[in-house]
């Protein structure tokens, strides 16, 4: 009697636990990759003094714990960062420290894109700093190097088996000569077709999946513009699995195109809030990507930007959020819990 007790006890103590609903313990298939995607990052202005005076974390405070859990957490770095450099005559002309990369690092961010109309805000030595800066907080990046090359190369990080490669490139650029040339420094431009559409084909060749990053459109504009919505399509045509947009510092809609999706704006992510574009400016999202062996799927979280910081709200922002987007896409359907899904 004794014996069979133990059994039956031994028994019990080895069959696994059940899987516990958004626990740590929550059994995940094998194949499971997860990517989250954010908007623009600015650790300049009134961001840089929030960091001045709660460190370098406090803008990622909210979110970090969610970025952490990533496989891949990638955004736009919208700012040179360097201590060298002349302010380029514009309107805005942003430069970070190079210390303000650790609130990334402690944020899961893996890496970049460079790729827009502020990484040369102070010169080449300024944008090619910034390439020495990340590498010391191994902070991936992509879109900007010494030449063209470098510009085009995009950041690649194996996960369970699958090589996911970033690919960054701007439309929106301050002349010329900020264009990553043969061997000049510069961003990588998607002004032209070539050498973009290659550098894709090529990542799909040599990588499981190809994510492109764009900066396009016209900053605080609801929908985009005809170009974005044809070289959208150029790039998937090329082998792109997934289309994420920056630059007009508001949420744009989704659209799908022989099945893979477009987002054309995440809007700002760690951002000052613009007296030009208003309150659209505050309201942003993470864009979470799921991969197996049956897909890729997608879902959105709504967050708003208060002092700088990206927050987590309740279900009321959240449903409006979603009820707006909701009218900005094309073919895409946004689910009440943020799934995102083609209408077909």
């Amino acid at each position: 009697m004794r014996r069979a007790t133990l059994f039956i006890l031994l028994f019990f103590l080895l069959i696994p636990a059940p899987a516990v609903w958004g626990g740590a313990s929550k059994a995940q298939p094998a194949d499971r990759i997860t990517l989250t995607f954010a908007g623009d990052i600015l650790l300049d202005g009134f961001v840089g003094e929030q960091i001045a005076r709660y460190g370098v974390n406090f803008p990622f405070a909210k979110v970090a714990p969610v970025l952490q859990k990533a496989d891949l957490a990638f955004a736009n770095l919208e700012t040179p960062v360097s201590v060298r450099g002349q302010a380029a005559e514009k309107t805005f002309a942003f430069r970070s420290k190079p210390e303000t990369l650790g609130g990334l690092s402690y944020a899961g961010i893996d890496g970049v894109t460079l790729a827009n109309n502020h990484i040369l805000d102070y010169g080449q030595n300024a944008m090619l700093d910034t390439l020495v800066h990340l590498d010391r907080n191994k902070i991936g990046h992509t879109g900007a190097g010494s030449n063209m090359d470098q510009a085009f190369k995009p950041y690649v990080k194996t996960i369970k088996g699958k090589r996911i490669a970033v690919l960054g490139a701007s439309r929106v650029l301050s002349g010329s000569s900020w264009h990553a040339g043969k061997n000049t420094p510069g961003a990588a431009s998607a002004y032209t077709a070539e050498p973009l559409l290659g550098a894709i084909k090529k990542s799909a060749k040599d990588n499981d999946y190809t994510i492109v990053y764009l900066h396009w459109n016209e900053e605080f504009a609801d929908y985009p513009e005809k170009y974005a919505r044809t070289l959208a399509k150029q790039l998937i045509d090329s082998g792109a699995d997934i289309i994420l947009g920056a630059h007009s510092h508001c949420l744009m809609g989704i659209e799908y195109y022989k099945h893979k999706p477009i987002y054309y704006s995440l809007g700002n992510f760690v951002f000052n809030k613009s007296t030009r574009g208003g309150e659209k400016t505050v309201h942003t999202m993470l864009a979470d990507f799921t991969i197996t062996s049956s897909g890729i799927t997608s879902r959105i979280t709504p967050l708003k930007i208060i002092g700088g910081q990206p927050n987590f709200m309740g279900a009321a922002y959240n449903k409006e959020a979603i009820m707006k987007l909701n009218k900005l896409s094309f073919n895409a359907k946004i689910a009440a819990d943020g799934t995102v899904s083609e209408k077909l």
